[in-house]
């Protein structure tokens, strides 16, 4: 016969009684109770043995597993995930590794443990659609190229706006300056990569939008900020119009940028660049990406070879080029005529350079602004 789990230990008690009394043989018993024999001899050594209490339920878990995550690695973990919430298994237990230089648990242990105690939810998995657009581009040399943009402004608690100024190393992710301004100003934007150009050196090239301080509206689509990079031999690169996907390494860094440190915002900008600062030594010394198998930027970053001028060194043309100065008003002499080039390269020397019967091209430094028409007397812009 079979019972219910709630008299499971009535049975076990009247089946080692009836054993005990000697009237009954092992087969016979297991037959009336609907038992095997083992189980009936398991109940009466129990019963031999612990009395009664051995007849209790037991449980069928193991006793001991050698693959449980041990409980101090457990604490160590939930600790790190509470004070970085924006991480996941993966970089906690890349993390773990470089601490403690063991191997840690799985990464699927470090999701379930995740999950046990509510510290990360399901995500719901977007459909993957084909974007065309160019990117930055795989880098691997440090100082190749470095990215520049403005995060989204945002109200501290003081009600005034922040607008984060943030520079990164293309190759290694290094975060090379993260800085809140009050307002988007291009003599302040100069300032800060001035400081960044002396302290890690010159890139070769910088990728930025086309947006102001990093670009001017005019027909050479030059600012004074992007100016003053070609006067130091850096090249300019920008993302097309309407496609932060070609720049997509510096917009992710963004999002994690403001769900760190913007949500909610700092008390005055005082409190939010000090926010700024904690995340930028987080992010280049602890925090492993995934892009960089899961290494840290510091461990792959190293400053320029190229060092900052203590002066900028003036244009140099070749022989063969017409050189003119650009006048306050923007244009150059040129032809028994003026001819507007752009007022951000004003009191800067501009050459002419002969490519064809009537046609010119202007340069500034190694950048082609553009080309003249002598049949049109106009300058047709030439992309960056």
């Amino acid at each position: 016969m079979a019972w219910n789990e709630t008299d499971a230990m009535d049975q076990r008690c009247k089946f080692v009684l009836a054993y005990s009394t000697g009237r009954f043989e092992m087969a016979e018993l297991c037959r009336l109770y609907g038992v095997s024999r083992p189980t009936g001899y398991k109940w009466v050594e129990r019963h031999r043995t612990e009395g009664m209490a051995g007849l209790k339920e037991r449980s069928r878990a193991a006793r001991h597993c050698p693959h449980r995550m041990p409980q101090e690695v457990a604490q160590w973990l939930l600790a790190e995930r509470r004070a970085h919430p924006q991480w996941g298994p993966r970089k906690l237990l890349r993390r773990y590794r470089n601490t403690h230089l063991q191997p840690g648990p799985s990464r699927s242990a470090v999701a379930d443990l995740l999950r046990r105690q509510g510290l990360s939810k399901p995500r719901r998995r977007r459909p993957v659609r084909s974007r065309g657009g160019r990117r930055v581009g795989l880098i691997e040399v440090p100082n190749e190229v470095w990215t520049i943009d403005f995060k989204g402004q945002f109200r501290m608690g003081d009600a005034r706006w922040c607008y984060p100024l943030t520079v990164m190393d293309s190759a290694s992710r290094y975060l090379l300056g993260c800085d809140g301004e009050p307002r988007i100003l291009g003599s302040q934007v100069q300032q800060r990569m001035d400081r960044l150009f002396k302290h890690y050196g010159l890139p070769r090239a910088i990728h930025s939008d086309n947006g102001a301080p990093f670009a001017g509206t005019g027909l050479t689509g030059l600012s004074r900020l992007s100016v003053s990079w070609l006067k130091l031999g850096i090249e300019l690169r920008r993302s097309r119009p309407g496609c932060p996907q070609d720049n997509g390494a510096h917009e992710r860094m963004h999002r994690t940028l403001k769900a760190e440190t913007a949500r909610p915002p700092a008390a005055n900008l005082r409190a939010q660049q000090r926010r700024f600062q904690h995340f930028r030594r987080e992010y280049n010394e602890e925090r492993p990406h995934q892009a960089l198998q899961d290494r840290t930027p510091s461990q792959l970053y190293a400053c320029s070879a190229r060092s900052y001028p203590a002066r900028v060194p003036k244009p140099e043309y070749p022989a063969h080029c017409a050189v003119r100065r650009v006048r306050t008003d923007g244009s150059i002499k040129w032809q028994g005529g003026l001819l507007f080039v752009s007022t951000a390269l004003c009191s800067e020397l501009v050459a002419l350079e002969e490519v064809d019967d009537g046609l010119w091209s202007v340069w500034f430094m190694a950048h082609l602004l553009g080309r003249i028409d002598l049949r049109t007397k106009k300058i047709t812009y030439v992309p960056v």
